[in-house]
């Protein structure tokens, strides 16, 4: 089997549930992933549909030029469809938008017209003022207007919405999406709320957008209007697409929490995704832990795009450091936690496999030590913790008579002096009670939990 363009790979993206994220939420929470659109973006579904709604129309025309205001991904949407189809694109953007997204849309042949983002809408400046504008003065050009264009919400109606139902047999209990031009949560909550009324649907907005003040007021008001860096949702003006009656709750992200959940997607679960991406996971996940999803609850969160349109941006540490999103602590590594722990220098106290569990426990007590790792013939082959020892002396009290090689556990994990905090914060979350530094074949070190607490707070007390 074979497609005769790659616009029939649009839609069917996949459903995968969160497994780390997702911690302490009784109900499960699935991601819909839409960079697996040809695109890499959920703009594809719409940008098609927009399209050839208005080839239906007469609207668009052989020779046309498709002028548009975009972000970048309803551009790439539109910019893949007009190479196969054979039009022409001019799209404006805001200068706030990654490099990697106007590089793609002139890597397509398409125009690209940077706009300044810290004016008003109308403001003949702006993105949206000047593609109307261009719209107007170049000869059979179309201006899809992606705001207020009814076939963006009908797309994600006939397809997105249809695609979750079946997805989940029916059992989705929630539903979340970041809000732009309002097509994406629109189109897919009316379809799923008339399969089940009951659906709730819920609104990732920005702060410095006017959609949450709206959606609790039903007042446009200009006066919340602020700059913010999360691309792709929140709004300066109210697109027709926004359909409230439709959403049952807005949450505003922060960029900060949008930025560190999009790099946690990447290093927690394997999806490397944008910044509205990690909006919608934050907004989702606040949801569910202060709603108490239920176990049978089948929340399900749309993922936009791919995290290729932000590599030199949210997933570079220098960028994401200048605009105070990264702590200092983030950057800490081991040898930095031993510098703060103060005994970096001193030597490792091991305990020989032949040493029996009494012996043991004097060493453990006489250093002021709760683990250590066990050594035979010079070589780390096990560890031993207060929480083993007290296991086995409730098993059997006589069990202090027996060899440690007898009681001991696996071998504490070996990590390099270069390993990032993250990395070793992971390998606690794992039930990991200590790690050992390696810093050449005969110099060795021990870090625990509560080194790396002490660590970050020291780091934290010399920044403020």
């Amino acid at each position: 089997m074979w497609y005769s363009s790659i616009l029939e790979t649009i839609g069917n993206t996949p459903l995968i549930q969160l497994n780390h994220l997702s911690d302490g939420i009784a109900g499960h929470v699935l991601v819909k992933v839409e960079y697996f659109n040809p695109g890499q973006s959920v703009k594809d579904r719409i940008a098609l549909k927009m399209i050839e709604d208005a080839e239906k129309a007469g609207i668009l025309k052989p020779g046309s030029t498709i002028i548009e205001g975009t972000s970048g991904n309803t551009g790439m949407g539109l910019a893949l469809a007009a190479v196969v189809k054979g039009y022409q694109c001019i799209f404006t953007t805001t200068d706030k938008q990654s490099p990697e997204k106007i590089n793609l849309l002139r890597a397509l042949g398409a125009e690209v017209k940077v706009c300044p983002t810290n004016v008003e809408a109308d403001d003949p400046r702006s993105y949206y003022s000047v593609a109307r504008r261009l719209s107007q003065e170049i000869p059979n050009a179309w201006y899809p207007n992606q705001y207020d264009n009814p076939s963006n919400t009908k797309a994600h109606y006939e397809t997105t919405g249809p695609e979750l139902w079946e997805q989940t047999e029916g059992r989705i209990t929630h539903y979340v999406a970041g809000m732009g031009t309002g097509g994406t949560i629109s189109g897919t909550a009316k379809f799923l709320k008339e399969k089940n009324p009951a659906i709730k649907v819920i609104g990732v907005d920005t702060y410095g957008s006017v959609y949450k003040t709206f959606f609790e007021t039903g007042k446009f008001d200009k006066s919340v209007i602020a700059p913010y860096l999360i691309e792709g949702i929140g709004e300066d003006i109210m697109p027709e697409n926004m359909d409230f009656s439709l959403v049952d709750a807005v949450l505003p992200c922060p960029d900060k929490e949008a930025f560190l959940t999009t790099r946690a997607l990447a290093r927690r679960e394997g999806l490397f995704v944008g910044g509205s991406c990690g909006a919608a996971v934050w907004g989702g996940l606040e949801w569910a832990r202060t709603h108490a999803l239920k176990p049978t609850d089948v929340m399900v969160i749309i993922l936009p795009d791919s995290g290729t349109r932000y590599v030199s941006k949210i997933y570079n540490d220098d960028w994401m450091q200048n605009n105070g999103f990264l702590d200092e602590s983030a950057n800490l590594r081991a040898r930095d936690i031993l510098m703060a722990k103060g005994d970096h220098q001193r030597h490792l106290i091991t305990i020989d496999a032949s040493a029996t569990l009494y012996n043991a426990i004097q060493q453990m007590e006489t250093n002021d030590i709760s683990q250590a790792p066990v050594t035979k013939d010079g070589h780390i082959i096990g560890s031993l913790t207060d929480s083993r020892i007290l296991s086995r002396l409730m098993e059997n009290p006589q069990a202090r008579d027996l060899p440690v090689s007898e009681i001991m556990d696996a071998p504490f994990p070996v990590v390099t002096v270069d390993l990032k905090l993250d990395q070793l914060s992971k390998m606690f979350k794992d039930r990991t009670p200590a790690v050992i530094v390696k810093h050449d074949e005969h110099h060795y070190d021990i870090l625990t939990k509560s080194d790396l607490i002490y660590a970050i707070t020291h780091s934290l007390d010399t920044t403020n």
